[in-house]
Formats: C-alpha cells, sequence, structure tokens
C-alpha cells in the first residue's frame, strides 16, 4: 500500500494574502485577559496558520497576516470574549488558489 503524505506548508504556501495595512480583522481587546485568566492558549496552538504565538511572559501575541478566516480563534476564545474578529474589507485577506 502506498501511502500519500500532504505537507501542509507547501498547501498553505498556495494561497495568497493581501494585507489591509493598518487594518487587521483580528485584534485582541485586552491582553492582560491572556495573561491573567487564559491558562491553555489554546489559539497558539489550534490556529492553522500559526497566527498566535505564547511569548515567555504569558502574553499571546497576533500576526493575522495569513489568516485562513477560518474562525477557530473565535470558538477557543468564546469563554473570554477577548477577540475582535471581522472578515477583512473586499479584496483583502486570504485568497485560497486550487489546483
Amino acid at each position: 500500500m502506498t501511502r500519500l503524505t500532504v505537507n501542509i506548508d507547501e498547501k498553505l504556501f498556495q494561497n495568497r494574502y493581501r494585507v489591509d495595512v493598518g487594518r487587521p480583522h483580528v485584534q485582541i481587546r485586552n491582553p492582560e485577559t491572556c495573561i491573567n485568566e487564559c491558562s491553555d492558549k489554546s489559539c497558539t496552538f489550534v490556529c492553522p496558520a500559526s497566527c498566535y504565538r505564547n511569548e515567555n511572559n504569558g502574553a499571546v501575541t497576533l500576526i493575522t497576516d495569513g489568516c485562513l478566516e477560518c474562525g477557530s480563534c473565535r470558538i477557543l476564545c468564546g469563554e473570554h470574549h477577548n477577540l475582535s474578529w471581522e472578515y477583512p474589507r473586499g479584496g483583502h485577506g486570504i485568497q485560497f488558489k486550487f489546483g
């Protein structure tokens, strides 16, 4: 039996992302909430585009460039309501490439 493997980084590289400079579509409302109230920092390992990073001091940084707009972070942060999330303006954000 032949085993087929998929490299996620290669697949993500096929997509394009148009940054809306100065207007991120996802923002952390209160960084202190991530430090003081969120113990597992699940956004840092569930985001398929690795937009979230767990810093040494317990803070979470967010870089939305490359965000797949899947909404996983919205679901994960639902308990804390600490994200401001909206779709990017038209023509910006993820541009999926098929084929």
